[in-house]
C-alpha cells in the first residue's frame, strides 16, 4: 500500500511538473522538443571519461530572475527556467534576452541523500556563459568565468543540517558587448550571427567523494611503441597517495601502472587496435586512489590508441596522417545549434543525431566551429568514430583588416592584456576538456581574423601544450607561417589560392549551398546564404559539381576540407539539413557517393 501510494505521488508530482513547464515561442522546434521531460531532463551522466555511479542530477525547474548588474539577491523570482537550458531558449520555458547591463539569478533547493553522510559533496557544472557566482546557503562559496567549460565547488563546508539546501547562481554574460569567447553570439541577431545565449547551459549535478578523489584524468596514446601515457590529478598533494590505472580490453586488464599523482604513467599494450573512423576502438579505463592499501576512489575512463601527424608524400606535398597513413579529412562545418535549445540539445539523443548524419552522408571529420560542446558529444564521436577540428570561440573581434589571399596579409587585433590573458585562460580549460578525447585531433585558436592576435605565439603555446595534435593557427584567418596548417576560405566553390610547401593545406570552408525550406524557417525576414537554389535536385548537382571540383585540387595538394554546413542555422539556410532537423535538403545517397570518391583520391 505504501509503495502503491509513494509510486501515485511521484507520478503527481512529475506530471504536475509537465503541467507547468512548456516550451515557448513560436519558433520551429526539433522533434526532440516533445521529449523533453522537466523531471527528468537530460538524465545521462554528464561526464564519460571520468565517471562514478552515485550521483545526482539538478536539472529541471529552478526560480529565476533577471536584474539589474549590482542587485543583491531578489526577494522575489520572476518565475520557473528549465535548466539546462539558456534562458534565451524556447525550453528553458523563459525565452528572454538579459544583455549586458543585467543579471540571471538562479534559485533552488536540494537535499543531500542520508547515505552520502561522511562524504565530500561536489558540485558541477558543465557549462554557465559567463561569469558565474555561486552560493550555498547564502554563503558566496565560488565564482568561474568561461562560457564553454565545465568547473566544480567542495560544497561540505557549506552544508547545514537541514534537509533543504539552498543554491543560488548569479549569471553575468556581456555577450558581443565584453572581450569574453563568445561564439556566434550577438546582440543583434542576422546573417550568421545568432541569439545571445546566456546563463546555465549544461547539466548541473551532485556526487559524494572522498576527502582525497581523483579529479582528472588524461591520457595520450603513442601507437610507435605501443604506449598509453596517463597522468591522473586527485583534490590533494598526497605523496603517500598512490595512483592505479588499469587498461580493460573487453573486461579483460591489457596494462596496469602506479604513482603518485600528477605524474605521468606509461602503460604498455601489445599490439593494440588503433582507433580510427572506420573502426572506432575504444579501451575501457579505471582509474582509482589509495593509501595505506585503502581505495579511497575509483573512477571509469576509457582511451584509445591513434596518431594524428603529417609527413611529406612522394610528390614533396606536406599530408595529414592518421595512425601513419594518409587519410583525406572530409567533413561539415558544424555550429552545433538548436532551434529550441540554442546551445543546448533538447535530449543527448539528439545530440548524436547529428554526429551520426555525417557518418551516414560518408564524411569522416567535423569541424566544431566557434563553439564547444559538452563532454558527451565528444564521448559520442570517440564511440561513433568522426575526427573532430575544435575551434577556439572567437571573441573580442575589435578592429583589425582581414586579408587572407596573401600570407602575412591583414592586421592582426590589438587586445588588452586582460583580453589576452583571458583568452589563454579559457583556451587552456577548453583543451582540457577534449586532450584525452581520440576523436580530437586539430585545434584552432582562431577564425577569419576574428579576435585574432600574436598568431605565432599562440599557435606555439598550443603546440607547446598539447603536441599530440597538429594545430591550424587561423582557419581562414589573416595568415602567418606557424603551427601544422594553412587553411583557405573560400565560398561557394573549392578554390586554392594560396599554398605552403612547409605545412599541411586545407580548405577549411567552402560550399554554403543554400535552400530555404518553408515551414521550417527561423523567420520571415530575409534569410541567407553563400549561393541559393531551389530544390533538392538542385542543391545536390551543385554539391557533387564541387566534390569533383575538390578532388582535382587533392590531387594538387589539398589534405582536408570543410564543407558549410551542417545545418540551417537561424538565418542560415545553407545547411544540409534544415534547422529544425525534420528536411534533410539533399540526395543522401549521391551526397554519400561524391564525399566518398573525395576521400578516396588520397588513397
Amino acid at each position: 500500500m505504501k509503495k502503491t501510494l509513494f509510486v501515485c505521488c511521484a507520478l503527481a508530482l512529475a506530471l504536475g511538473a509537465q503541467a507547468q513547464w512548456k516550451p515557448v515561442g513560436d519558433k520551429i522546434k526539433t522533434p526532440w522538443s516533445e521529449q523533453v521531460n522537466p523531471a527528468n531532463v537530460l538524465p545521462e551522466y554528464p561526464r564519460p571519461q571520468l565517471e562514478r555511479g552515485d550521483w545526482q542530477n539538478l536539472n529541471g525547474e529552478w526560480e529565476y530572475a533577471i536584474k539589474p548588474v549590482g542587485d543583491v539577491e531578489p526577494a522575489t523570482f520572476d518565475g520557473k527556467i528549465l535548466v539546462p537550458f539558456a534562458v534565451e531558449s524556447s525550453l528553458s520555458g523563459v525565452q528572454k534576452e538579459v544583455g549586458e547591463n543585467s543579471e540571471l539569478w538562479y534559485k533552488r533547493t536540494f537535499s543531500v541523500p542520508s547515505a552520502w553522510k561522511n562524504k565530500d559533496i561536489m558540485l558541477n557544472f558543465g557549462a554557465v556563459d559567463w561569469k558565474a557566482d555561486v552560493f550555498v546557503n547564502d554563503i558566496l562559496i565560488g565564482s568561474h568565468k568561461g562560457g564553454f567549460t565545465p568547473f566544480s565547488f567542495n560544497i561540505t563546508p557549506y552544508l547545514t543540517g537541514k534537509n533543504n539546501q539552498k543554491l543560488v547562481v548569479r549569471v553575468w554574460d556581456p555577450s558581443d558587448k565584453g572581450y569574453q569567447p563568445r561564439g556566434k553570439q550577438t546582440s543583434r541577431p542576422e546573417g550568421i550571427w545568432y541569439t545571445p545565449v546566456t546563463g546555465i547551459w549544461q547539466t548541473v549535478w551532485l556526487e559524494p567523494v572522498a576527502a582525497a578523489h581523483v579529479t582528472s584524468v588524461k591520457s595520450i596514446s603513442n601507437i610507435d611503441n605501443n604506449t598509453l601515457n596517463v597522468t591522473v590529478g586527485t583534490s590533494c598533494d598526497c605523496n603517500s597517495g598512490i595512483v592505479t590505472v588499469k587498461v580493460l580490453d573487453k573486461g579483460q586488464v591489457v596494462a596496469t601502472a602506479k604513482g603518485v599523482q600528477g605524474k605521468e604513467l606509461r602503460l604498455s599494450v601489445q599490439n593494440p587496435t588503433l582507433w580510427s573512423p572506420s573502426n572506432p576502438y575504444l579501451y575501457d579505463m579505471t582509474v582509482s586512489l589509495s593509501k595505506d592499501g585503502k581505495v579511497l576512489d575509483e573512477v571509469k575512463s576509457y582511451t584509445a590508441f591513434r596518431k594524428i601527424s603529417s609527413k611529406r608524400d612522394a610528390a614533396g606535398i606536406m599530408r595529414m596522417q592518421l595512425n601513419n597513413q594518409d587519410l583525406f579529412q572530409f567533413g561539415p562545418l558544424d555550429q552545433g545549434w538548436w532551434p529550441d535549445g540554442l546551445y543546448t540539445a533538447p535530449t543527448d539523443e539528439a545530440l548524436l543525431f547529428d554526429i551520426k548524419k555525417t557518418k551516414d552522408w560518408g564524411f569522416n571529420m567535423i569541424r566544431k566551429h566557434v563553439k564547444v560542446e559538452p563532454a558527451r558529444w565528444y564521448y559520442h564521436c570517440d564511440k561513433e568514430g568522426i575526427l573532430v577540428w575544435q575551434d577556439m570561440p572567437s571573441g573580442d573581434h575589435g578592429s583589425y583588416i582581414w586579408d587572407h589571399h596573401v600570407y602575412n596579409g591583414g592586421k592582426d587585433n590589438e587586445r588588452t592584456p586582460e583580453s589576452k590573458a583571458n583568452y589563454y585562460r579559457e583556451w587552456k580549460e577548453i583543451m582540457d576538456l577534449c586532450i584525452s578525447n581520440p576523436s580530437v585531433v586539430v585545434w584552432v585558436p582562431f577564425n577569419e581574423a576574428w579576435g585574432q592576435f600574436e598568431t605565432e605565439k599562440a599557435a606555439e603555446w598550443t603546440k607547446t601544450y598539447d603536441p599530440s595534435r597538429l594545430v591550424n593557427p587561423a582557419s581562414g584567418g589573416n595568415h602567418r607561417p606557424c603551427g601544422d596548417i594553412l587553411d583557405l576560405h573560400n565560398y561557394p566553390a573549392p578554390d586554392m589560392f594560396l599554398f605552403d610547401p612547409k605545412r599541411v593545406n586545407v580548405l577549411g570552408e567552402y560550399g554554403g549551398i543554400g535552400l530555404p525550406v518553408e515551414n521550417h524557417l527561423w523567420w520571415n525576414k530575409r534569410n541567407w546564404g553563400y549561393v541559393q537554389f531551389k530544390n533538392s535536385d538542385e542543391v545536390t548537382a551543385e554539391y557533387v559539381k564541387y566534390a569533383n571540383i575538390l578532388k582535382d585540387y587533392v590531387k594538387r595538394g589539398f589534405s582536408a576540407a570543410v564543407y558549410t554546413q551542417t545545418t540551417d542555422v537561424e538565418g542560415e539556410v545553407n545547411g544540409l539539413m534544415t534547422y529544425d532537423r525534420k528536411v534533410i535538403k539533399i540526395d543522401e545517397a549521391a551526397v554519400k557517393k561524391a564525399n566518398q570518391s573525395v576521400i578516396n583520391e588520397l588513397k
